[in-house]
């Protein structure tokens, strides 16, 4: 079957340009003469709508860009996920649908089987699930229709299910040749091995065709990275899409020749998943340009090379912010930055409204000698300042904090986490130096003191990260065992640990719950980040022994 894979950016809840972009990648695939057209998870609507859902106006509005869709095609048949209505009571409204369409009719739909309610996902929320599936005929074959999570649970790859039914064997046994995956898989490092390994495994299982068509671009904290997928019979790899671009494929699966897997290094996927997803939150947001602090560290550096490449160095504006206790040689790493990269730089003193502010309290505080209190009114000073250029020149404040200070609370409330979207905060501070040093492959544009000099908040003389940390190595080591493989501190002792230093930073992990509910929203790029898919009470009493 000649086939076209439509790896598309959607929006959600932007019909207009939804549509507008179906329709043109729909007559492409009529030019090229493909039999099909195939598009992502509910395309119609973008992914994910989330509570959008339980507003009736949006799935009728979904509903009447699908009867556009229908009216729009000809001989070559278009699949496309949208929001179909469950008309069976007791129930949930809305399904999770895939529509095939052909000489302005509908030839068949289908329901998502197996809904996600797990980390990111919550479609059991939203969506009735689908309690069985027969292969649809078309162009004098049978073929099988599968939304997404429906390829995720064959009891062959996977040693640990979810779920009972296996969608796609079922296809095959009831005589689908050829299964299609409509898909909005995001991203997370290592999820792209996965995801491929899964797929060949099923495809030579079942002995049947592979479509797998994925969404890509950002919304709100997801990052969709595409790479669509085509396997034949055998397993074999005959085409894949472009990694966090959109693409356009056309395939033949049974004539196409085998092609190579992807084998960009995680660096730059991280880099282009991180691009992606703030040049996508900025525009659809609404927003054209970002304004951040520059303190001459490197989180801060790898924040500026992340917006210039996904802006523009023309709507990047970075400012120094420099106190007492600020050092030269910062303030220069920072200017140096800032011309590599091309982008505005201003430097703003805060010693003035600091000691303005000493001075304010200086009664209520008399007796008692100068701590973290100090420390973060300069903090948050620089974020008064930083969002006070936001609003004057509508620029978005991009927050710049990693992963490991936003675990352990090391960032201060209303300073530092000033802004509307962070950037790197599900970025350890380790891989923070592999991408600057990435970054820094063919020539210097960090500069080399940046990632060399002792991490420092230069909030008191002579201050360094880890006065208060233990080293970065280490902290990022008990940090993935803790949040991400959620293993127990007793484990983690026994994977090698200083017990001591495991117990300390599981500690700072626990009580900083309200501190990260208080954050920007961060763009995803591990497979456990802390945001919507990490869902710990703040007014808890359970402590890790």
């Amino acid at each position: 079957m000649k086939i076209a894979l439509a790896q598309i950016n959607t929006t959600v809840g932007d019909f207009a340009g939804n549509e507008a972009k179906i329709l043109a990648a729909y007559r492409r695939g009529v030019g090229a003469g493909v039999e099909m057209v195939v598009f992502p998870e509910l395309a119609t609507t973008g992914y994910p709508p989330r509570d959008l859902l339980l507003k009736a106006g949006f799935i009728k509005n979904n509903l009447a860009l699908l009867d556009r869709l229908v009216a729009a095609t000809g001989k070559t048949g278009l699949l496309v996920g949208y929001v179909g209505e469950n008309a069976k009571r007791p129930g949930r409204e809305a399904a999770n649908s895939v529509a095939l369409l052909r000489d302005g009719k509908i030839l068949a739909t289908r329901a998502k089987t197996l809904l996600p309610t797990y980390d990111v996902f919550d479609e059991d929320r939203y969506f009735e699930p689908a309690t069985e599936n027969a292969p649809v005929e078309f162009n004098g074959q049978k073929i099988g229709l599968t939304i997404c999570e429906d390829v995720w649970n064959d009891d062959d790859f996977w040693r640990d299910r979810r779920y009972r039914r296996n969608p796609a064997v079922e296809l095959v046994e009831g005589g689908a040749r050829v299964i299609f995956n409509v898909s909005a898989s995001p991203w997370h490092l290592g999820k792209n091995q996965t995801r491929f390994d899964m797929l060949q495994s099923l495809a030579a299982k079942t002995r049947a065709a592979l479509v797998y068509c994925n969404l890509v671009g950002g919304n709100d904290e997801l990052v969709f990275d595409g790479c669509s997928l085509v396997f034949d019979a055998a397993g074999s790899l005959l085409a894949r899409g472009e990694q966090f671009a959109e693409d356009f494929l056309v395939v033949d699966t049974d004539k196409a020749e085998s092609v190579m897997p992807d084998a960009t290094v995680d660096e730059e996927k991280i880099f282009k998943a991180l691009v992606v997803g703030l040049r996508d939150y900025i525009h659809k947001c609404g927003f054209k340009s970002v304004v951040l602090g520059l303190s001459g560290g490197i989180d801060s550096a790898l924040t500026a090379c992340l917006a210039v490449a996904a802006l523009g160095a023309e709507n990047v504006r970075g400012v120094s912010l420099p106190s007492q206790y600020s050092s030269r040689g910062s303030l220069d790493d920072a200017r140096a930055l800032a011309e590599r990269l091309g982008i505005q730089h201003g430097v703003i003193s805060i010693q003035l409204p600091f000691e303005a502010t000493k001075a304010q309290l200086k009664d209520v505080f008399a007796g008692r000698a100068e701590d973290k209190t100090e420390e973060n009114i300069q903090a948050r000073l620089r974020g008064m300042t930083l969002m006070a250029l936001s609003n004057k020149f509508g620029s978005l404040l991009l927050t710049t904090g990693n992963k490991s200070e936003l675990a352990v609370g090391y960032c201060t409330l209303y300073g530092d986490m000033c802004g509307g979207l962070a950037v790197i905060s599900d970025v350890p501070k380790t891989m923070v130096y592999r991408l600057a040093r990435w970054i820094n492959r063919d020539k210097e544009i960090i500069p080399a003191a940046s990632i060399t000099k002792p991490p420092s908040a230069e909030l008191r003389p002579n201050q360094t990260d880890q006065d208060s940390l233990p080293p970065y190595d280490v902290l990022d080591a008990i940090l993935e065992a803790y949040v991400v493989q959620g293993k127990s501190p007793a484990e983690i002792v026994a994977g090698g640990f200083d017990e001591a230093t495991v117990r300390r930073v599981v500690r700072l992990i626990d009580l900083n719950e309200y501190k990260r509910r208080q954050a920007a929203p961060g763009l995803k790029v591990t497979s456990k980040a802390f945001g919507v898919g990490r869902r710990i009470p703040i007014a808890q009493r359970c402590r890790e022994t």
